[in-house]
């Protein structure tokens, strides 16, 4: 009798069948394209929310800065050149405005105007 008959009376559910894996494709893509000219990484296309972006992937490496985002990429069985990515840190924004930070708090405000006075408005005998 083979292991897929079930006898009369017998209650126990037969196995699951093997899924298949359902997850939707990574929404988060990245195509390899050729080596960078000076050989130590490769130019990739992206594919995230709706968005292309165009870049390097370079290793990292022991006491140089990191520049942009770290990564971990998993190649795809049907094309090892299509990877889903992972992403494991990302850079902080750039900053909303240019220029130096800005460090004139209320409280710094305050502090100024208690020791150099506020302004007052120049009175006609202050004038010429």
């Amino acid at each position: 009798m083979s292991d897929d008959a079930r006898r009369p009376g017998d209650t126990k559910p037969p196995p699951p069948a093997a899924k298949a894996d359902t997850r939707p494709p990574s929404q988060d893509v990245v195509v390899l394209g050729p080596p960078t000219a000076d050989g130590n990484g490769v130019h990739v296309l992206r594919a995230r929310e709706e968005r292309l972006e165009t870049g390097e992937l370079r290793a990292i490496a022991e006491g140089k800065p990191i520049v942009g985002e770290v990564v971990t990429l998993k190649p795809r069985d049907d094309n090892p050149r299509v990877c889903d990515v992972q992403e494991s840190y990302a850079a902080k924004a750039p900053a909303s405005h240019k220029g130096p930070a800005k460090v004139a708090t209320q409280a710094y405000r305050e502090g100024w105007d208690e020791i150099f006075g506020k302004r007052r408005d120049p009175s006609p005998r202050d004038l010429n």
